[in-house]
């Protein structure tokens, strides 16, 4: 679990300064865009490194995908000194590996649990990353002091934290026993199923459909409203130490309780965890709306929510998607699913600049709360299939 700390620390030490540097470069309407080209990095990365998994082992995937990571976070501090926008983008493409890498470190989890516990074990890999994750915002004042000692720009220092604790995640990655991660638990001989093979599979059994788009959705409203909530505070005149202070309370959200949600999963079920899943993502973007004039109090409340729902949202749909009982489409559904929750979270920190500047902070959480209505039109049908006996995936 020293990976995932050290993983953590890597991503969200330049989530608090990431889209701060780019609206220093390229403007507030650009803001969004540099975190929607890490997270569609991530979703590049997923379907290869669930591909190398399959192949050779998740320990290959892991050291692999933290080693472009390291690539990527050194890539952003040269944009940041050249001042140019095309480096800083495509290095922030790299850059979006290590959060595929940490996604991918909970089906290592499910990979080694028994069943009943499936949940719970998964959960524990997600605990694991938040000491990382809520250390890592709080290093943003120091990455400007050590970024400008070295003389170079101030918000890039925090990317050096980034690159270091990358490199030291696929050191440690080589020294774990192969039986802890083993091959994703691919069939011997089974047939080859591409990404969207995997996905249209889904599309046609309802639970694994309501995990698929749960986890979308979930990510998409996450993302589009956290990589957005930096520049909002930066705008009423709160400094770095008020805005890290925000994003490290959103990100223990989003890890610190992963062992609850887990053990509800599996005590009472993960159809019943991502119910409540939504339910508070609904409290979190009604929340972030009434924190459109600003008030610090009421912005960090609903990056709270918004990081507890997001954190029982992704575990319970995650124990279902490992629930899968077809071996050959169990692995490549991972990928693929971890792809797609990428591609709607790029896309949402796309369109969060120019919403955010349109129509405000409020707009974006209105925004953010219509895209939960697919994923609780896709529950309900879930339970009717449920009660139906036609699941192929358990509902805990």
């Amino acid at each position: 679990m020293l990976t995932n700390v050290l993983g953590g620390v890597g991503v969200a030490s330049g989530i608090a300064v990431g889209a701060l540097l780019i609206q220093a470069i390229a403007g507030t309407a650009w803001s969004g865009f540099g975190q929607a080209l890490s997270v569609l990095g991530a979703a590049i990365a997923a379907v290869p490194l669930a591909q190398l998994a399959a192949r050779r082992g998740r320990r290959s995937a892991l050291g692999l995908g933290y080693r472009i990571a390291a690539l990527g976070a050194a890539g952003v501090v040269l944009g940041a000194v050249l001042h140019s926008v095309v480096v800083l983008f495509v290095a922030l493409l790299f850059f979006g590996a290590a959060q595929a890498t940490n996604l991918q470190t909970r089906y290592a989890g499910a990979d080694a649990a028994a069943g009943p516990r499936r949940a719970t074990w998964m959960s524990m890999v997600f605990w694991a990353t938040t000491i990382g994750s809520v250390l890592g915002p709080n290093l943003a004042t120091a990455g400007d002091v050590v970024g400008r000692s070295l003389r170079l720009p101030g918000l890039s220092g925090s990317y050096l934290f980034g690159i270091a604790a990358f490199l030291l995640a696929s050191v440690v990655v080589m020294f774990l026993p192969g039986g802890v991660l083993p091959g994703a638990g691919v069939v011997p001989g089974a047939r080859s199923v591409s990404a969207g093979q995997a996905l249209a599979w889904a599309m046609r059994h309802p639970m694994a459909r309501f995990a698929v788009l749960l986890t979308a959705v979930a990510h998409g409203v996450m993302v589009g409203v956290m990589s957005m909530t930096p520049i909002h505070l930066h705008g009423h005149g709160h400094d770095l130490e008020v805005i890290g202070l925000v994003i490290s309370l959103h990100i223990l959200g989003m890890y610190a309780l992963s062992p609850v949600f887990g053990w509800l999963a599996d005590r009472v079920g993960a159809i019943r965890v991502a119910g409540l899943g939504l339910a508070v993502l609904l409290a979190a973007v009604v929340t972030g709306l009434v924190a459109a004039n600003g008030r610090v109090e009421l912005t960090t409340s609903a990056l709270v929510l918004l990081g507890l729902g997001w954190s029982a949202s992704i575990i319970s749909a995650s124990a279902l998607l490992a629930g899968v009982d077809s071996g050959d489409v169990r692995v490549p559904l991972q990928g693929a699913n971890d792809a797609l929750m990428n591609y709607v979270g790029a896309g949402a920190a796309v369109l969060g600049g120019p919403v955010m500047a349109g129509i405000g902070y409020g707009g974006l959480n209105i925004g953010a709360g219509l895209l939960l209505i697919p994923a609780a039109v896709a529950g309900i049908a879930a339970l009717r299939a449920v009660r139906a006996g036609e699941q192929v995936v358990s509902a805990g």
